[in-house]
């Protein structure tokens, strides 16, 4: 399994914003082969941070996410709200218990 955590921030005034567009897209990756998580969030003790953890069955799941135009379009909106590059870390899990 393929586990990515993405973290961005934005100005507080469009937090709820960048939040809105991704919980928007939760039903259509979620649908996509290979994945089993895409939960957005934002952390409760920073107004400015908002988060992505996504858990795929593999890397080529993910991989085509990244290529799909769902990301793309999640993209074209996003980042002109960040104020900060997107920092995402990539592992490789194995589950130990469900």
């Amino acid at each position: 399994m393929l586990v990515a955590l993405v973290d961005f921030t934005v100005d507080p005034s469009q937090r709820q914003e960048a939040l809105h567009v991704l919980l928007s897209e939760v039903a259509t990756v979620t649908a996509m082969p290979q994945c089993r998580t895409f939960r957005p969030y934002c952390d409760p003790a920073s107004e400015s941070h908002v988060g992505i953890v996504h858990e795929w069955q593999d890397e080529a799941g993910f991989e085509a996410y990244l290529k799909s135009e769902d990301f793309a379009k999640i993209g074209e909106v996003l980042r002109p709200l960040m104020t900060s590059a997107p920092s995402s870390r990539r592992y490789r899990a194995t589950p130990l218990e469900t």
